[in-house]
């Protein structure tokens, strides 16, 4: 455990870029072996905005990442938050800290955006894709990615999590996301299992059907047990969903990267509460 703090602590940022583009080159291969959806689509048509998106994701967190670290950092010198102050075993701190960053820094922001209108608006974007795979991750609104920071690190003041904390959550969440938008096959004798502790792509792709009341379900990143606890988990036929969101069902609003970044904008934008 001592030599996973040590190397989160000083993780190099080629190592991070390696982790993003190896989870995304891994599961891209992975889709094309067992894919559920078979669908014939521009595949790299659609990655390309995915990856327009991905990039403006990077660059918000490249930019703010000074604020994550002096949160981080201060948290550890006043030692504020839940973890300073439980002052827990290493593997302990690193099980309730990823437990608790995953439930602010993502359920909770997840839920939010579908809560809150304007919040809806940038997250919108994310929903559009209408051919969900493991590009699909990053595809976030910069004013999305910006929002997902302000709650991330108010999970670090909360938590009281160390950087190297701090950079294990991110890199799990990364390939974890990848993971669970990814266009693959999972086989029931492994997702059930699986999707007890984890949110696996059987239990997310189900957020992604077009209408409600499904759109509102399964919240989760890394962990299901949140939208278990919270009764916002669903199960649905996978291969009965279709992709995107009632509102937004015009090809142009899911491939054409300048009415894309207009969604949070327009005058009016149905929220999916109603």
């Amino acid at each position: 455990m001592d030599t996973i703090v040590q190397y989160f602590e000083t993780i190099p940022s080629s190592h991070r870029s390696l982790i993003l583009i190896g989870g995304i080159t891994f599961f891209w291969m992975l889709e094309s072996v067992a894919p559920l959806f078979t669908v014939r689509y521009g595949k790299w048509r659609h990655a390309g905005v995915n990856f327009f998106f991905t990039f403006t994701t990077i660059l918000v967190n490249f930019t703010m990442a000074f604020l994550l670290v002096a949160a981080s950092a201060w948290v550890v010198a006043a030692n504020f938050g839940i973890v300073q102050w439980l002052n827990l075993p290493v593997w302990a701190t690193a099980l309730v800290g990823l437990l608790l960053l995953d439930l602010i820094g993502a359920y909770l922001a997840h839920w939010t955006e579908h809560r809150v209108p304007v919040l809806w608006r940038f997250h919108l974007v994310h929903h559009t894709d209408q051919h969900v795979d493991t590009t699909t991750a990053n595809r976030h609104h910069p004013g999305e990615s910006v929002i997902r920071f302000f709650f991330t690190t108010l999970a670090v003041f909360i938590v009281g999590a160390p950087l190297w904390l701090v950079f294990l959550y991110q890199s799990l969440s990364v390939v974890l996301s990848q993971f669970n938008h990814a266009n693959i096959t999972v086989p029931n004798w492994l997702d059930r299992p699986l999707s007890l502790l984890f949110v696996t792509p059987n239990m997310h792709r189900v957020h992604h059907h077009y209408q409600l009341p499904l759109t509102d379900t399964n919240y989760g990143n890394i962990f299901s047990v949140w939208d278990r606890l919270f009764g916002t988990y669903a199960v649905a036929d996978n291969r009965s969903l279709v992709y995107g969101v009632d509102t937004h069902m015009d090809p142009k609003d899911h491939g054409h990267l300048g009415r894309m970044l207009a969604i949070p904008f327009q005058k009016k934008v149905k929220n999916p509460q109603g």
